[in-house]
């Protein structure tokens, strides 16, 4: 894997390295194994069981990107689509969570499909280069945004929305982490963002012993696990119980659609924004192993639906190992062996508290930043659509209504300028299948 990048003068690495960026994008992406299981066990699904499958799709996944589409790019349970899957499928739907996990599954086979047939591919093809340098750089500012929230730097305010927060211990502790981190990477400290993490880490230990464990999560944002040790067994009770047949049923079509659409764009648009802030293109200018990549994808949110879980899909955490080095699919397998441990040590991760990885998820923005320069600040049919894209990412919280928007006013700017003939048909079918998803 090593070797064939290594007969490839414009791509840098090494196995240290990788491993390394393997670590990195671990601990950015590990709070999933325990904040996945605290959403969905409120659809009444147990929460041990959850966390297994957590770990199994994570694992499998994650490997299979590595191995398969040889790409440093993790994948796992996506935040969104479990919280959909609780609060809108389950909660206000009334369906059952084995009919959702049956519709998880449902759209894991349609993926694969779309997939096998190329369709996807050109769905993602079909996305202006405008549009893709603005979804890399809107999707560093969210990973800021979720750093910045996680730290409690940012705060909800009544009368503007968001703001400061308050200088607590916690906070001044992931200052000191920042700082710390960015004085690595300025000075271009191999593995500066795990030494950052690392530092953090220790230098949040002491919080919830000298001010409480408020100050150890961050408002919660990472719940800690309560076990008597650190060692917990499996729970595989989750394992195929999915409902295929009442899944089928019309009443569970528009969850279904709502996981294939929010799931696609999601992915498409990581896959891009991280193939183009890193430069993982083929001689195309394409995502590397585009096809490859897209089918682990799918496979991803097949088998989430076949273990006990909500979709998979491709993380933006997956950043912070890339900042760290990671460009082959080494850095992936790295990660995908570091799950498989929680299988039976799940209380380990209450001891990385969300301070610690929010100053590598703050100083990712600055590399995912990088592609904007390229886009034509100057032709306003381009420009805007792009900004729209940038802007609304973190400000919605929200990848694919961020690209909705850049797609509809891409398409209405280029036809009201005369300029339709760029407009092409699988760009009006991305803006169908997002005015469909809108009206659901």
């Amino acid at each position: 894997m090593l070797q064939r990048l290594k007969q490839r003068p414009d791509i840098r690495t090494n196995r240290s390295t990788e491993i390394v960026a393997g670590i990195s994008s671990f601990l950015a992406t590990s709070y999933i194994i325990i904040v996945n299981p605290a959403i969905l066990s409120r659809t009444g699904m147990p929460f041990s069981g959850v966390l297994t499958a957590t770990v199994l799709v994570s694992f499998f996944s994650t490997l299979m990107m590595g191995l398969y589409a040889r790409n440093p790019i993790l994948v796992a349970p996506g935040m969104g689509l479990n919280a959909f899957f609780t609060f809108t499928a389950v909660a206000t739907f009334k369906i059952p969570w084995p009919v959702a996990l049956g519709a998880v599954f449902w759209s894991g086979i349609f993926f694969l499909l779309l997939t096998i047939l190329n369709i996807r591919s050109l769905l993602l093809k079909a996305i202006p280069r405008p549009l893709r340098y603005a979804i890399a750089g809107g999707i560093g500012l969210f990973i800021t945004l979720i750093g910045l929230v996680n730290a409690g730097f940012i705060v909800y305010r009544p009368a503007t929305l968001v703001g400061m927060g308050p200088l607590t211990p916690s906070v001044l502790t992931f200052l000191a982490g920042l700082l710390f981190t960015a004085l690595l990477i300025a000075r271009k400290v191999k593995g500066a963002i795990l030494y950052g993490i690392i530092f953090t880490t220790l230098c949040a230990w002491p919080l919830g012993r000298w001010w409480g464990p408020d100050h150890w999560s961050v408002a919660g944002s990472i719940p800690l696990v309560k076990a008597s040790g650190w060692w917990s067994p499996p729970d595989f009770s989750l394992l195929f119980k999915l409902d295929l047949v009442h899944s089928l049923r019309w009443s569970a079509f528009p969850i279904i659609f709502s996981f294939i659409f929010t799931d696609l764009f999601d992915s498409l648009s990581t896959l891009v924004g991280l193939a183009e802030a890193a430069q993982l293109l083929d001689e195309k200018g394409e995502p590397r192993h585009l096809r490859r990549a897209l089918l682990t994808d799918a496979v991803a949110t097949t088998i989430a639906g076949l273990l006990g879980s909500s979709p998979g899909t491709a993380y933006i955490e997956s950043a912070v190992g890339i900042e760290a080095g990671g460009r082959t699919g080494f850095t992936a397998v790295v990660a995908a062996f570091l799950f498989l441990p929680f299988l039976f040590l799940s209380p380990l991760i209450s001891t990385i508290p969300a301070i610690a990885t929010a100053p590598a998820l703050v100083l990712v923005g600055v590399f995912m930043l990088r592609p904007v320069s390229r886009i034509n600040w100057e032709d306003a049919a381009e420009a805007i659509p792009a900004f729209l894209a940038l802007v609304l990412i973190p400000f919605t919280y929200s990848i694919t209504q961020g690209i909705i928007w850049g797609f509809f006013s891409y398409t209405l700017l280029k036809t009201a300028t005369g300029k339709s003939r760029e407009v092409t048909i699988p760009l009006l079918v991305i803006d169908a299948l997002a005015l469909l998803s809108l009206l659901l």
